[in-house]
């Protein structure tokens, strides 16, 4: 099948489990022998940007700012909107403050969803017609529903199946001011009619999203996230050090504090003085601040010695990340639909401990490679820590049981085949 994929970049500037997902089902579908071409939007993709050189960047995050908050840039000439999507500017937007942040722009997501009938209707109309111009798709996968406002143009000038996948719409529109937040849900549930289908990568996510959107089951499919476990290096905790690893955005939302309260109060009972933390993921400028805190909290308790910031986390560096830890926690404060990094964790035959939220209690349980546990406070992670680093064989256990569960239900070109099969299912309706 000749595939499209339209993606939302993050910049490489932090670790996007949205942005890896995407780029794994991309390598995963080609190696199925499918022609598969990714339509980066707002910034760069993450990692593999030489995959999509001669695919220009749309609705480029500079550029789709000016024009919302100053009209005067919606008349501005073609050079003004090149230089601000040129590779220096997108690469500067990437590490700007807010860059990923969603409230204050509560006007912008509602104009996008509108599509056509929204501000960015320039932008829209430049993306459909480069499509239907430089490609033949005969499908289009969105990659989430802040961007169902594409489809009905899609469909109308391309004539194919779209369907969208569903993952963490939630955190993005949570922290909108409450007038916006259901113009927007709701707006969502309208849009949604213009799809074939929707698949959501965790059944805990397909349940939330059928009660924020309004939606019936018959139009939502699981489809869980994998990995290609051959990808990875296993080796078993008890032939590492005995260290604690976080691998995500380091941020306040994703719980960076919590991983270092309980690692300041781990440190404080006896045992455990090998113990490091070692963490990855990069930031955004949002973030500097937060960052600067933890660190002065980790040099507060002399704990600067025994602290590891990784600043490289795409490729062999986050291999490298996981030879380097018996255990990752992630401990994300409202959950997640999915996080790939519990199956990037496992398949290197490490661990996870993971709040009882969102879709981690669904995720470890399938592969048996991990703990819950709740509240999900600093001390009830630090005990949880303390109870499994003072048990190696239960960390064996573990680790082989992460290793051997992900690869028989989260392997990668299993789920790849799986997606195939819906790609034919709406092209045969068609």
């Amino acid at each position: 099948m000749n595939i499209i994929q339209i993606i939302p970049g993050s910049g490489g500037s932090f670790y996007c489990g949205n942005c890896l997902r995407d780029s794994k089902y991309f390598n995963a579908l080609r190696a199925e022998g499918h022609h598969v071409t990714k339509i980066p939007m707002y910034l760069p993709l993450f990692g593999d940007e030489h995959d999509i050189s001669d695919v220009p960047i749309f609705y480029g995050a500079i550029s789709l700012y000016l024009k919302q908050v100053y009209p005067i840039f919606r008349k501005a000439p073609a050079w003004v909107d090149k230089l601000l999507n040129s590779k220096p500017m997108m690469k500067m937007a990437a590490s700007m403050a807010g860059s990923t942040r969603a409230k204050g722009l509560e006007d912008m997501t509602f104009s996008m969803l509108l599509g056509e009938e929204g501000e960015q209707k320039a932008e829209l109309d430049h993306m459909v017609n480069w499509i239907a111009e430089h490609c033949k798709p005969d499908i289009i996968h969105i990659s989430n529903a802040l961007l169902l406002g594409l489809a009905r143009r899609l469909k109308e000038k391309i004539g194919v199946p779209v369907l969208c996948s569903l993952q963490d719409e939630d955190v993005w529109i949570d922290p909108m001011q409450p007038q916006f937040q259901k113009k927007i849900w709701d707006l969502m549930h309208e849009r949604a009619k213009d799809l074939d289908a929707l698949v959501s990568v965790s059944n805990y996510f397909a349940g939330e999203m059928k009660k924020r959107m309004n939606l019936t089951g018959e139009k939502i499919k699981t489809i869980h996230l994998g990995v290609a476990v051959e990808d990875y290096k296993y080796i078993s905790p008890g032939e590492k050090e005995r260290n604690v690893g976080y691998i995500s955005r380091m941020c306040h939302k994703d719980g960076f504090d919590i991983v270092v309260d309980a690692f300041i109060e781990l440190k404080k009972k006896p045992g455990f003085e090998d113990v490091k933390l070692v963490a990855t993921g990069g930031y955004t400028g949002d973030d500097a601040k937060f960052i600067k805190e933890q660190k002065h909290k980790i040099k507060e308790n002399e704990l600067s010695d025994s602290f590891e910031i990784l600043p490289e986390f795409e490729d062999e560096a986050v291999h490298e990340f996981f030879k380097k830890v018996s255990l990752v926690s992630v401990p994300v404060r409202i959950g997640e639909a999915f996080g790939i990094y519990l199956l990037e964790s496992m398949a290197s035959g490490v661990p996870v401990v993971q709040p009882a939220l969102g879709a981690f209690p669904e995720i470890i349980e399938l592969s048996g490679g991990g703990v819950t546990y709740m509240p999900n406070s600093p001390q009830k992670l630090s005990e949880t820590w303390a109870g499994l680093l003072s048990n190696m064989e239960k960390m064996e256990k573990l680790s082989r049981a992460g290793y051997e569960g992900t690869k028989a239900n989260f392997d990668i070109h299993a789920k790849a085949k799986e997606t195939i099969d819906l790609y034919e299912k709406l092209s045969q309706k068609e």
